[in-house]
């Protein structure tokens, strides 16, 4: 009985060992995998979306298909990839040629006229060295802050320094909207990419409400769900206010201010109606700004009649030319691989120990607060 004790400890001990290893080696690997394309801020991740749906479509294909039949496909398969692979050579073989050829005349634009010469390079360049259409696929899932917007601008920063204006740049968009600045500045960032020239498709698949949809109304083809909620063109500010509570209990609050109105509305103070009617002011003066935004940038809507901080289902909205067309993101996304190489692009931030635990608990108490509200909802249809 001891020896089999003796034995037992041996191979837990044995085991130990070889999971740290494994730990060591794992760990070590991903750090050499990912410093290629990791800075001190965080890394980019790029991944070919075609790639990822021909593994799944390999994966039905081999359970259904006859194996006569798939050796085939596979052949006639293999000899197509062969052939895109050579003439893809054959175009970076002429792009570097026509560079070379251009170098000497772009040192001269300045004394022949840079912009006609420029302007033939280009079209050379597009005659002889046509590629295959490239789409970017981007992500933003917005919070009341619009925290990711520091994710999306690295993002866009990226795709910009090698996308041209005949590849496309797709955005799933889900966001309910939230501060006014935060997502002005999320909209910003895509006006970069119309800027650009590179075509914007954002695709839609829940939800695309206030500073939602003034990202979302940027988009050269705007793509929305059935069922997805689009809208609420409005502005709205609101907060609890405590001043009577604490007057009946006899506590003082003060505020020293310069400016007539630095403090309006506040949590603590007394609200006057001078203060509330300033504010109401300010919320007008940046609802008349969202509708200006609206109406510039999809001047098909009529924005006297959608402005009313109402939000419709995809169905309504496009009756209302709020979107351009009813669709989930998957088959614009399958639809786009057939054509073109799509690249899911994400930049991560690097984490500390604390923000990992964080965003662990964070989402455990998501999980739990969804689970209650489900069962709820359930209860309420028994």
């Amino acid at each position: 009985m001891e020896y089999l004790i003796q034995y037992g400890m041996f191979l837990a001990k044995a085991a130990t060992i070889v999971v740290a290893l494994i730990f060591v080696i794992g760990a070590i690997a991903s750090a050499g995998s990912r410093q290629r394309r990791s800075s001190k801020r965080g890394e980019i991740i790029v991944e070919r979306l075609n790639d990822h749906l021909e593994e799944l479509r390999d994966a039905v294909r081999d359970q259904v298909i006859d194996s006569a039949t798939l050796k085939l496909e596979n052949k006639a398969r293999a000899k197509r990839d062969k052939e895109q692979a050579k003439a893809e050579r054959k175009r970076a073989s002429i792009e570097a040629k026509e560079k070379v050829k251009s170098t000497p005349d772009r040192y001269q634009t300045k004394l022949a006229g840079e912009d006609e010469i420029a302007k033939n390079d280009r079209g050379v360049r597009n005659e002889t060295t046509a590629r295959r259409k490239r789409v970017y696929v981007l992500g933003f899932d917005g919070d009341v802050a619009a925290e990711e917007v520091s994710s999306l601008r690295e993002e866009i920063t990226t795709v910009l320094s090698i996308a041209e204006p005949c590849d496309e740049i797709i955005l799933k968009l889900e966001s309910p909207g939230g501060m006014v600045h935060a997502y002005g500045l999320a909209a910003s960032q895509l006006q970069r990419i119309k800027e650009a020239k590179i075509p914007l498709t954002i695709c839609v698949d829940k939800v695309a409400a206030s500073g939602g949809y003034m990202m979302a109304c940027l988009a050269d083809k705007l793509i929305a769900a059935p069922f997805a909620i689009i809208g609420s063109i409005g502005v709205v500010v609101q907060l609890p206010n405590f001043h009577k509570v604490l007057k009946k209990n006899d506590v003082d609050y003060e505020v020293i201010s310069a400016g007539e109105f630095k403090r309006t509305l506040s949590t603590f103070g007394e609200i006057t109606d001078k203060g509330r009617a300033k504010v109401q002011e300010d919320v007008e003066n940046i609802h008349d700004i969202f509708k200006q935004w609206v109406k510039t940038h999809r001047p098909i809507v009529d924005v006297s009649r959608v402005a009313t901080g109402e939000t419709w289902v995809g169905m309504q909205a496009k009756e209302r030319y709020l979107i351009d067309e009813l669709n989930t993101s998957d088959d614009v996304l399958v639809a786009a691989c057939r054509d073109a190489d799509v690249f899911e692009v994400q930049f991560k931030f690097k984490q500390t120990l604390q923000d990992k635990l964080g965003a662990a608990i964070e989402a455990g108490i998501s999980r739990a607060t969804n689970r209650v509200l489900s069962a709820d909802r359930t209860k309420e249809f028994q």
